[in-house]
């Protein structure tokens, strides 16, 4: 079968688009054909070697997957052959990746396509969304009516928290830094965005809230603590979730004299159950209109190292040429 894999760690010219052995599934396991893929700023840390895993060689780069069951091992329960799944956590600790014509997967990491939506457009959903329900519903334990502000809107996991905040009953601002990326969050539900390069992030949060925002979610690898803590309401929480190497300076006084708390999380480190919880509520968003993906760009499965090379671009250096998630199909 064709996948794109690596031998080494390394920049995206490591990846190679080649033959590998089928793939068979294990007891537990599901084979796949897999009908899309999608890239994760992840995904270019564990390439490159920026995050130490194990990793099985030659090893099969990629977290999302969604495709169509083809066999099933000995011990799967609740999947037939012919059923449409979608999922996300592989690659990762050991597991292999997604980005190949047929994976195995095992079954506590798959979940039934909803009938409404796209293989594409479940793979572009994958992590995000398991990574914006995690924040939100076990993290900052947002209730319905709070102010959830969303600091870089249009992006892939900003994206997912506008729509999961929208449909959870909040108030949503998301800031972008162009017209078009604020186009984007208008259209995903924001009901306030602001253009932080045009307008003053702060002035219109103390126009469009009474006391400031319940829930601070920020998507930036270098978050700015002092300007994020001032915009939280009293008993205010803030989320973060990238910037894996960042050390800013963090405003202790302000941040406990309000009472107000921070959560991180690395999505990657959260149990299959608390996944599959997850996957159970996408799935009833997704089936009832309130969520849909946010897709920038698709390349070929063979065009994988180019499709890397635009992530980390963005993620690592940036460019500011992405919104949305980048899909690719075999």
């Amino acid at each position: 079968m064709k996948a794109a894999f690596i031998t080494e760690t390394g920049p995206p010219s490591k990846i190679t688009f080649g033959e590998l052995p089928e793939a068979v599934p294990k007891a537990t396991e599901l084979l796949i054909e897999v009908g899309a893929v999608a890239v994760n700023p992840i995904d270019t840390y564990i390439r490159g070697g920026m995050i130490p895993m194990p990793l099985p060689l030659p090893f099969v780069v990629g977290c999302d997957f969604a495709g169509t069951i083809r066999s099933l091992g000995s011990e799967v329960r609740g999947f037939k052959v012919g059923d449409r799944v979608w999922g996300s956590n592989q690659g990762l600790l050991g597991r292999q990746g997604t980005f190949a014509e047929r994976i195995t997967v095992d079954q506590s990491f798959c979940y039934q396509t909803p009938q409404n939506c796209s293989d594409e457009d479940i793979a572009a959903l994958a992590l995000v969304c398991i990574t914006a329900h995690l924040g939100l519903c076990q993290r900052a334990l947002l209730r319905r009516g709070e102010t959830l502000l969303v600091n870089g809107g249009a992006g892939g996991v900003g994206s997912a928290v506008i729509q999961i905040g929208k449909a959870m009953g909040a108030k949503v601002i998301a800031t972008a830094g162009s017209d078009e990326r604020a186009a984007i969050c208008q259209s995903l539900g924001a009901d306030v965005v602001i253009n932080h390069k045009s307008e003053d992030v702060g002035a219109v949060v103390a126009r469009k809230t009474a006391q400031g925002v319940d829930i601070f979610w920020e998507t930036q690898r270098h978050p700015d603590f002092n300007a994020s803590i001032d915009l939280l309401a009293e008993n205010g929480r803030m989320v973060v979730m990238a910037g894996r190497d960042a050390q800013p300076p963090f405003p202790v006084g302000p941040f406990y004299v309000k009472g107000c708390s921070l959560h991180g999380f690395a999505m990657f480190k959260a149990s299959a159950a608390d996944q599959e919880k997850c996957a159970a509520d996408i799935a009833n968003w997704i089936e009832n209109g309130h969520i849909r993906a946010n897709i920038g760009k698709r390349f070929p499965l063979s065009e994988a190292a180019k499709a890397h090379e635009l992530q980390e671009a963005n993620t690592i250096h940036s460019a500011g040429t992405l919104h949305g998630k980048i899909v690719l199909t075999p």
